[in-house]
């Protein structure tokens, strides 16, 4: 599909090499204490879009619609949905609604992506309904949300989530979870928080933060931080990330 003139990159952007996606290094955009979940976020929408998206695409909360620039070439088209409330202001929404209330929508999607969402609904699960009523049987639910993570967009910041809790929404929503994983553990955890008191420090804070996240980033990939990372992902998770089916 073809990207509106209007749509410039926000929240993510594309990688030089190798064509996935990370977060944005424009720091309009994202906090330079943001970047290690932005980054392990957009690493799994870099992979399941590619294996999982297809056809017409409803982006439900899009804000900005930061992965537009990226989902495009796999879709014939996108709708994009946010409502008002939404600190993320978006020229090219198509559709205006409160994703609390059921959607003024009766067509058919073959994937829905919730990304960065579903914490901000007071009442989750009306809304999980709504994704299983929209999808084709055979569509693709893509979801990220977060868990040890600050209160933000406030009031509008409702909900923590388990992966218990995730699948069995998606269960009474009729869709099948095909898999579900931890954003790392216990040291990214610390690093996220640690960046986000840092990069408040008047004067030094975002080269302190700069500093961190690099150190941090790189600890979590090699020998001790990695294990530690792995061996704590199941009860001290960033946050998580979802793709469920809908079935016959």
């Amino acid at each position: 599909m073809q990207i509106p003139a209007e749509w410039s990159e926000s929240k993510y952007e594309l990688r030089a090499r190798g064509g996935g996606l990370r977060g944005s290094r424009a720091v309009a955009e994202l906090a330079v204490g943001s970047r290690l979940p932005a980054d392990r976020v957009a690493r799994f929408y870099s992979r399941a879009i590619r294996e999982r998206v297809s056809g017409r695409l409803l982006d439900l909360g899009c804000g900005k619609a930061p992965l537009l620039g990226y989902y495009s070439e796999f879709v014939e088209s996108a709708t994009l949905v946010d409502w008002g409330n939404s600190l993320h202001e978006n020229p090219i929404l198509d559709i205006v609604a409160d994703l609390n209330q059921p959607l003024p929508i009766h067509d058919e999607y073959d994937t829905v992506i919730l990304s960065d969402v579903l914490e901000h609904i007071a009442e989750p699960q009306g809304l999980m309904n709504e994704i299983g009523r929209l999808l084709k049987s055979g569509g693709f639910l893509l979801l990220n949300v977060p868990f040890y993570y600050p209160l933000h967009e406030e009031p509008f910041d409702f909900h923590r989530y388990t992966r218990h809790a995730l699948v069995r929404m998606c269960d009474l929503a009729g869709l099948e979870v095909v898999e579900v994983h931890s954003i790392g553990g216990v040291p990214e955890v610390m690093i996220d928080l640690t960046s986000k008191i840092t990069q408040a420090i008047p004067g030094v804070g975002r080269a302190l933060t700069h500093i961190f996240q690099a150190l941090g980033g790189w600890s979590v990939t090699f020998g001790l931080g990695k294990l530690l990372s792995k061996r704590t992902a199941d009860r001290f998770p960033l946050g998580y990330t979802l793709v469920a089916v809908k079935r016959d």
